[in-house]
C-alpha cells in the first residue's frame, strides 16, 4: 500500500493533504507510451496513465488563437525559444514516469527539444480547462508544474471566462483574471495578451 500525499495550495499554511492508503498498481513504461495507437490520447503521472477526451470546438479555437498571439511575438524576437501546441509530450520524470501534454508550452532551452518531446520543464505554459478535467488542470498540474521547475503556468478556463495566473519564480500563485482583462506573460518583459480579443472571437 502507497500513502499518497499532495501539496494542497489553497489549503492554510499550504499544508499537505495524507490521503487513504492506496493498493500499489503496476507504473507504466515509456514503452508502453510510445505503443499508444496515434489517435489515443494519454498523460502519465507518477506511471499512472490517464486517458483524455477530444477537445471541443470552443477550446481548439482559444488554443489556436492564443498559440498565434505567442508565436508572432516570439517569432518578432528571433531568439531560441519555440511556442508548441498539443499534442506535443512533455516528458517531466523518467522513474516514475511523467509525460504529459500541455495544450500550450514555450521552450526557451533547445538541448530539451529531442524531436519527439520536451525532456523537462517548459518554460511556460497554458492549460485551457473542458469541463471534465478542471481539478486536472487547477490542483494536479499546478502541483506538478511547480515542483517540476515551470516558470510560469496559466489556466484558461472558457466557462467562466477567467485566466489564473501562476508565476512561480516569483512564487505567484492563482492571481485571477477576467476575459475582459490584458494579461502580462511574466517570462517576457513586453508580452501582454489581450483576451478581450478572445472573448470577441469566441462570441462571434
Amino acid at each position: 500500500m502507497a500513502l499518497i500525499i499532495i501539496s494542497c495550495l489553497s489549503c492554510p499554511n499550504r499544508k499537505e493533504v495524507f490521503l487513504l492508503p492506496q493498493p500499489q498498481q503496476r507504473l507504466t513504461t515509456i514503452e508502453e507510451y510510445e505503443a499508444l495507437p496515434n489517435d489515443i490520447r494519454a498523460e502519465i503521472f507518477d506511471g499512472q496513465i490517464q486517458y483524455m477526451a477530444s477537445p471541443s470546438q470552443l477550446h481548439q479555437t482559444i488554443l489556436l488563437e492564443l498559440s498565434s498571439m505567442l508565436n508572432s511575438y516570439v517569432k518578432e524576437r528571433k531568439g531560441s525559444c519555440k511556442v508548441l501546441p498539443a499534442p506535443f509530450d512533455v516528458k517531466l520524470n523518467d522513474v516514475p514516469l511523467t509525460i504529459v501534454q500541455p495544450d500550450i508550452i514555450i521552450v526557451c532551452d533547445k538541448d530539451k527539444l529531442d524531436g519527439k518531446r520536451c525532456n523537462g520543464a517548459p518554460d511556460f505554459i497554458i492549460e485551457i480547462v473542458s469541463p471534465g478535467n478542471a481539478s486536472d488542470d487547477y490542483i494536479k498540474k499546478l502541483y506538478y508544474y511547480k515542483n517540476y521547475g515551470v516558470r510560469e503556468y496559466w489556466i484558461v478556463d472558457p466557462n467562466r471566462r477567467t485566466i489564473s495566473v501562476n508565476y512561480f519564480e516569483e512564487d505567484i500563485v492563482s492571481i485571477p483574471y477576467t476575459f475582459g482583462s490584458t494579461v502580462k506573460v511574466n517570462i517576457y518583459e513586453d508580452l501582454y495578451i489581450d483576451f478581450k480579443e478572445i472573448e470577441q472571437l469566441i462570441n462571434s
